[in-house]
């Protein structure tokens, strides 16, 4: 039974997605070793190595379906690697003939990386393929809420007004920069395993270099500059990356959480039939989804620093680290693809209540608008004396409840040096928004 819960048939559906479970999981694994056996084997058919014959009839063999999984388990438990128990399975299964020459020239290394390599391959689609959504989502809500005034929070407090536009293009902004580094990170990671027993690729002699090519060019994978059996930067970015991807879904999900909160409900998660409920509480709709994001990406960012730790490589094959890795990749990926698929229902379904922003921003009687007025009152009477006033201001508002513009206007200093209209005028939300439908327009023009 699984010990992890993203692995588990109840729990799992909280944690990840069935998609990347099929490409992180042990299945694809064996299938990528078989793969790449089978691609190696076409390979040096075409150069002269290996009978052609021998190459079809292993290609042929290499049938994950085939496999005898249990006496794969006890070979790996015997020699601590599944590679020689696969080799001896396909091997018999292609024939006493062409068996022979299977696995000709490589090492358990080339075959178990670049495996690795052909999943990652598979799960950055699947993430670039949810990243591309959320990003869609997040578009379409900041530019139809560009111009949706709300309060801004610093220290959970109010602030400034910005309007929710600029909300969410702050939370997409990030994930446009994640799709450029993903189109970045790709050809790094996507690259050829294949050196040799201690990455030389002695055992082909002067044909070395020639498979080596010719087995990228099978798989599809990058020639690498020199085999990388003991520098583990590929893999170890792929998962930094996730962290980062998950740690700018976290940002989001920690604001939706804190707008969804029944004293503010400025926002909330899309609602279907008791989804996020309580067992006790009927009236209960909790942000289920953030929740998950949030105990997702920290799960993700728990195996950073496994898969940075596995950099420490000793000498041309590491004793211990690269053996960490596998505990790491998978479950970084599957927690990644489920924390960007709870983020595409928040970005495709957020229910947003204009209505309710504005009751909240005008909720302390203006006294959002300090600085506004401070900075209307600094040329008339400078900013020191300005922010005096309107500070006097501001605790008589909140002394005896009424609205700042009140407190202001029996303050003589304002009285007498500004008008009615002019002071109303300051202490209009929507007049003091800055840049913040410019900064809008320039993240949706990234997109």
């Amino acid at each position: 039974m699984p010990v992890n819960p993203a692995d588990s048939p109840v729990l799992g559906a909280l944690y990840g997605t069935d998609a990347m479970r099929a490409a992180m999981g042990e299945r694809a694994f064996l299938a990528g070793m078989l793969a790449v056996e089978a691609a190696l084997a076409r390979a040096q058919a075409r150069l002269g190595i290996v009978p052609a014959a021998a190459a079809e009839a292993i290609a042929a063999a290499a049938d994950v379906d085939r496999l005898d999984l249990p006496a794969l388990a006890a070979a790996t438990r015997n020699t601590g690697y599944p590679v020689v128990g696969l080799v001896r399975q396909l091997s018999a299964l292609a024939g006493a003939e062409a068996g022979r020459w299977t696995h000709w020239g490589a090492t358990t290394q080339d075959i178990m990386d670049t495996a690795v390599v052909l999943q990652v391959r598979d799960g950055l689609g699947l993430i670039e393929a949810e990243l591309e959504a959320v990003i869609a989502g997040l578009a379409r809500l900041a530019r139809a809420h560009r111009g949706t005034v709300m309060a801004g929070r610093t220290h959970l407090q109010h602030a400034l007004p910005v309007t929710f536009g600029y909300k969410a293009a702050v939370w997409l902004s990030p994930l446009l920069t994640m799709r450029e580094r993903l189109v970045q990170l790709r050809p790094r990671v996507e690259r050829l395993q294949f050196g040799g027993a201690a990455g030389t690729l002695a055992s082909l002699g002067e044909q070395g270099l020639a498979v080596q090519a010719a087995l990228a060019e099978e798989l599809g994978l990058a020639v690498p500059d020199i085999p990388w059996h003991v520098a583990r930067d590929g893999l170890a970015e792929a998962v930094s990356f996730l962290g980062l991807v998950t740690g700018a879904l976290s940002k989001l999900a920690t604001d939706v959480i804190l707008l969804m909160q029944t004293e503010v409900a400025e926002v909330a998660e899309p609602h279907q039939e008791g989804r996020g409920g309580s067992s006790t509480m009927p009236q209960k709709r909790n942000p289920i989804s953030c929740e998950y994001i949030i105990a997702q990406a920290r799960g993700v960012h728990a195996l950073v620093p496994q898969m940075l730790a596995a950099m420490a490589q000793d000498q041309e094959r590491g004793t211990g680290p690269w053996q960490a890795e596998p505990l790491a990749v998978g479950q970084a990926f599957l927690l990644a693809h489920g924390a960007l698929a709870c983020a595409r229902v928040i970005a495709e379904g957020l229910v947003v209540d204009p209505a309710r922003m504005r009751r909240n921003l005008e909720s302390t009687g203006g006294l959002i608008m300090a600085e506004a007025v401070m900075m209307g009152l600094a040329p008339v009477m400078g900013r020191g004396e300005a922010h005096h006033v309107v500070n006097h201001a501001c605790d008589l508002a909140l002394a005896e409840g009424v609205p700042l513009a009140e407190a202001l206007l029996r303050d003589p200093q304002v009285a007498d040096k500004l008008p009615r209209e002019q002071v109303e005028r300051l202490t209009d939300p929507s007049r003091y928004l800055g840049a913040a439908e410019a900064f809008v327009d320039r993240v949706l023009a990234r997109v």
